[in-house]
């Protein structure tokens, strides 16, 4: 396995960010946050679940050091490839906000290369609003999404919204988005 240099991880994640988190706008808070370069990436490389959980409390912390980072995708390139085990380390980072009291100050959402919804097939298309380049962490602050979110028309149909996005568009042009990102600096 080829191990792709951190700045690489990094420009394809923000070609995620722009291409399909924003230009499908699964989420009415990434746009200004791209916009504004107030997302923070960091790349752990271990596949030691401690380590990666240590990394998202120290990311915590950095979000609390540095107001003007919005928000953080801890991305995992060389670890967690497979979605179980990933929802496992997800579990236990949100299990670990209370713990660490963070609970209501920053929530934990998820993103796998080979996502799959609860109940849904492997094929169907909206399992790529959830799907990214890398295993991913994502800190987000809960006072700024909720503000957001004040602001938004029906957030709580969002995901079902999103979904119905990716199914009218199609696994293939799903797909062939993702695919595109990965293109970049090597």
């Amino acid at each position: 396995m080829i191990m792709v240099p951190d700045q690489t991880v990094i420009y394809q994640t923000r070609n995620w960010i722009r291409d399909v988190v924003v230009g499908c706008n699964f989420c009415p808070f990434a746009a200004r946050e791209l916009h504004r370069g107030s997302i923070h990436y960091q790349v752990v490389r271990s596949t030691a679940v401690q380590t990666c959980l240590e990394a998202m409390v120290a990311e915590c912390r950095r979000l609390d050091d540095h107001p003007d980072i919005e928000t953080t995708l801890i991305i995992l390139p060389e670890s967690f490839a497979d979605f179980t085990h990933f929802l496992e380390l997800a579990d236990l980072a949100e299990a670990l906000l209370p713990e660490i009291h963070y609970e209501g100050i920053y929530q934990v959402a998820s993103f796998h290369p080979q996502y799959l919804f609860a109940d849904s097939e492997e094929e169907d298309p909206a399992n790529y609003t959830n799907r990214s380049p890398y295993p991913m962490l994502h800190l987000l602050r809960e006072a700024a999404l909720e503000k957001v979110l004040e602001h938004y028309p029906d957030p709580e149909n969002i995901p079902e919204r999103n979904m119905a996005y990716a199914r009218q568009r199609g696994l293939a042009h799903m797909e062939l988005l993702l695919a595109a990102c990965l293109s970049g600096p090597s």
